[in-house]
């Protein structure tokens, strides 16, 4: 018996055949179909049409017109066509009001910076809305396109291609084949210029596919005798330490906006400049001090020379150095190491300073994620109001994870540098530290395990980009005219078919709706019908969550 055809084409009716569907105006009617659907319009008629002057309404079709046009077309073309037309004008505008805000409102106060004029076909925003919108629409296309193909190389009539072309007919009778095939839409990223936007799409999907696929071999018994202590904490030492040494080492490979966050928070290891220090002399910028406490990684940590000591010695600091004078000169003559007098001039011990930094850098924190949390949480009021004490007290815990993690991190990565002074020789790991450093801060993620998953990808996708760009910087690697785009495609195969196999383990409902809206299904989620309940991953193990 041939297969059942999973999008059959739309039956004919009685409507598709009288001339009362095609008495519309063909510019109109083609307007129509590609614009609008017959329900969406039949709500526009309802709420506004009718409500409209007489004269509008007698021009505008009824919508028992708009329902007969749209029953004598293959009107799955016509929503793939209008579904990309909508996601390029929204995105167009959404880019143009982001162009607004960022050089209207962010800029005031600032000197306006210098655009170079490019020509529409070249500009940037309408590329990447119309990479986007061919992305949808090519995916929606042949993801039916190889659906109907396995459909009929299922049936009777293809036994003989099959008998023939076992291994042709084997890929494209699979069941991963439409998902795998509709993939191929994701070459449409490389009409938007390879930039950086282009490349954190591809790090992202390709990222977002590796946690999927996991998820899925876990959800079919591949890790059972996992610890409870197993979770993707553990890829947040490594990002950590990588992150660090490109800060210190290779800054222009670095997220600016990351580094920011870091050495905003850093309040006793990067000393300021005093507000009674003359203005007429330098002090060294924050930059200045990490590119300080880099030399002095390739000059194997020298031993720090009190001028205090010292008086006739006219040059206790090596050449390279003399720019971080004003903070070293100072400090406290019992500092034996450089870099020590470097990050704390007043204080001897390493330890107090390390305790100072903690009670210092906390409340700062707790604030800005007791706000970040709290407006991520709106969305989920209704849960608050049902059961206030239960929503609050998961609130409550982890703001104080997250913080307690994010203090714990950036104090442990600066005061490991004491430690591996005082414990370490000079020339061993001089440079190799700053990762070991940065992996003994990234242990902290432990205490966020719970619900910190979202923050360590994030880190972990930054950590890709950087080393990818340390890499090429150093002669590592070579890039590939196109490389992203592949990654990309690559990626979104891999969520194709994780989805198609195993929709759990594509984590979060916005997600899979959205990969049910790029096949074309609508905008559901699949897992929503499944006996009303879903499946939550949380860090090793899963509960259940009725919706």
């Amino acid at each position: 018996m041939p297969a059942a055809e999973p999008y059959p084409s739309p039956p004919s009716s009685p409507d598709s055949s009288s001339p009362e569907a095609f008495k519309v105006d063909p510019v109109l009617r083609n307007a129509l179909r590609y614009t609008i659907s017959a329900k969406e319009y039949q709500t526009l008629h309802k709420y506004l049409i009718n409500r409209s002057p007489a004269a509008l309404r007698k021009c505008a079709p009824s919508p028992d017109k708009v329902s007969a046009i749209s029953r004598a077309s293959n009107d799955h073309n016509a929503a793939a066509i209008r579904a990309s037309l909508r996601v390029f004008l929204a995105s167009q505008t959404g880019l143009q009001v982001w162009d607004l805000i960022t050089t209207r409102l962010l800029s005031r106060g600032s000197p306006p910076k210098a655009k170079a004029k490019t020509s529409i076909l070249r500009s940037p925003n309408l590329r990447l809305s119309l990479s986007l919108s061919l992305i949808l629409y090519l995916h929606r296309v042949l993801f039916r396109f190889f659906t109907r193909l396995r459909s009929n190389l299922l049936s009777k009539d293809a036994a003989p291609f099959r008998r023939r072309n076992p291994r042709i007919a084997g890929s494209l009778t699979s069941r991963l084949a439409p998902a795998v095939g509709a993939s191929l839409a994701g070459f449409a990223l490389g009409v938007y210029p390879a930039d950086q936007l282009r490349l954190t799409i591809a790090i992202y999907v390709s990222t977002r596919a590796a946690e999927f696929a996991y998820n899925a071999l876990d959800n079919e018994g591949w890790f059972p005798n996992k610890p409870r202590w197993w979770g993707s904490w553990m890829l947040m030492p490594l990002a950590t330490g990588q992150l660090l040494h490109a800060f210190v080492f290779d800054r222009d490979c670095f997220p600016k906006a990351y580094g920011d966050f870091i050495l905003s928070h850093t309040p006793n290891y990067l000393q300021r400049r005093p507000r009674s220090y003359p203005s007429a002399l330098s002090w060294p910028e924050p930059h200045t001090i990490v590119d300080s406490l880099a030399e002095m990684s390739r000059l194997h940590w020298p031993p720090f020379v009190s001028p205090i000591l010292y008086p006739n010695n006219h040059s206790p600091l090596p050449s390279t150095l003399a720019s971080i004078s004003p903070i070293t000169d100072p400090a406290h003559p019992s500092i034996p190491h450089l870099s020590c007098a470097l990050l704390h001039p007043g204080n001897p011990s390493c330890s107090s300073t390390f305790l100072t930094y903690i009670l210092a850098a906390s409340p700062p924190l707790l604030k800005f994620f007791t706000l970040i949390y709290t407006l991520f949480s709106l969305p989920r009021w209704k849960a608050y109001l049902s059961s206030p004490s239960q929503e609050l007290n998961g609130l409550a815990k982890r703001i104080l994870r997250t913080t307690l993690f994010i203090t714990m991190a950036i104090g442990s990565s600066w005061g490991s540098i004491c430690l591996f002074a005082n414990l370490l020789p000079r020339a061993f790991l001089p440079t190799q530290r700053w990762f070991l450093g940065g992996f003994l801060g990234g242990l902290w993620a432990f205490v966020d395990r719970k619900g910190g998953r979202s923050n360590f990808l994030y880190s972990v996708r930054l950590s890709v980009d950087s080393a990818w760009k340390v890499g090429r910087k150093r002669g590592w690697w070579k890039g590939v005219r196109g490389g992203d785009v592949g990654v990309f495609v690559a990626g979104l195969m891999l969520v194709n078919a994780v989805y198609e196999r195993d929709a759990a383990a594509v984590q979060g409902g916005m997600l899979r709706k959205g990969l049910g809206f790029l096949r074309g299904e609508g905008f559901v989620d699949r897992l929503a019908g499944r006996e009303g309940v879903g499946r939550e991953k949380v860090e090793g193990k899963e509960t259940v969550k009725e919706r």
